[in-house]
């Protein structure tokens, strides 16, 4: 039996906005969504003056999460955590059988996101990346969408003091932003975004290098690589010493995990069939 969604409105009978199901990877809780319905939901919780949390999040961030155990419960705790990258992608297809068609990949969500936000004239901050860049992406992405940009900051490369901290709290939530992007990396902005799950009064989302890209810092993979999942192949050619022990280590381990994961696929969807309700998604193409 597959696991998909009959999808509920975007917000249930108590009045709350509907996150994604949730299906588990390794010990901890990735959503089973869509770009449709990623951006429906976010935009949902803002409309309801609601805060949150999303995360993106790609292999090398699957591994860095399931292998700390404070790092998970975290995790676990955001409102929507999606496939950043394909191999996460068709883990969840393969242990789950959740037939999603494409990842929702960081900076195209931001995109479509910045675009519907547009549309709805949503307030928007910028939070990360290097002086230059966060304002070069801020002047793009009004040149291109005339968003409604209300801040944008990089912070430093260390921790902020109380009082850094508390002050830029007062910047975005006097700003009046629905939608906080944070950029720092991870999982530097996964810890951030827990951190600040009760301080910030709008909906925050990782969406890791999707600064750069949008900033035209660094050039992302060509279409045919990312849906190939070579996306990795591209950057590391790009970044060799700084990405080439990452994904020589990570790839290794999320392979690992999804062998062994993939031995106990019986016992995982029992499991996941007592958990939550059979969705009912609509007969797409199966494909890993």
């Amino acid at each position: 039996m597959s696991i998909a969604a009959q999808r509920p409105s975007h917000a249930d009978q108590s009045g709350e906005p509907s996150w994604p199901p949730k299906v588990d990877i390794f010990g901890c809780d990735y959503s089973a969504t869509t770009y449709d319905e990623a951006v429906d939901a976010i935009v949902d919780a803002v409309n309801r003056d609601e805060s949150g949390v999303v995360s993106c999040h790609a292999a090398h961030a699957v591994v860095e999460a399931t292998g700390s155990k404070s790092l998970c419960e975290m995790v676990n705790q955001f409102d929507m955590v999606t496939p950043d990258g394909q191999p996460v992608r068709w883990a969840m297809n393969i242990l789950h059988r959740t037939r999603l068609e494409d990842r929702v990949y960081g900076p195209e969500l931001m995109l479509r996101l910045c675009e519907r936000a547009a549309d709805e004239r949503i307030p928007i901050y910028l939070y990360g990346g290097s002086p230059d860049v966060v304002k070069q992406l801020n002047d793009k992405l009004i040149r291109r969408l005339d968003l409604r940009i209300v801040g944008y900051e990089s912070p430093p490369f260390r921790e902020l003091t109380d009082t850094e901290d508390q002050e830029m709290v007062e910047r975005v939530n006097s700003s009046g932003a629905g939608i906080f992007f944070i950029g720092l990396g991870c999982p530097k902005q996964d810890i951030f975004a827990f951190e600040h799950r009760h301080k910030i009064n709008a909906v925050q989302i990782c969406v890791g290098a999707a600064f750069d890209f949008h900033a035209g810092a660094k050039s992302m993979a060509p279409r045919w690589m990312q849906r190939r999942g070579l996306e990795w192949l591209f950057r590391l050619i790009q970044e060799p010493r700084r990405l080439c022990r990452r994904y020589l280590t990570t790839s290794t381990v999320f392979v690992a995990k999804l062998l062994w994961a993939m031995c106990n696929v019986p016992r995982v969807l029992h499991q996941r069939r007592q958990r939550l309700p059979s969705l009912q998604r609509p007969s797409f193409r199966e494909e890993l």
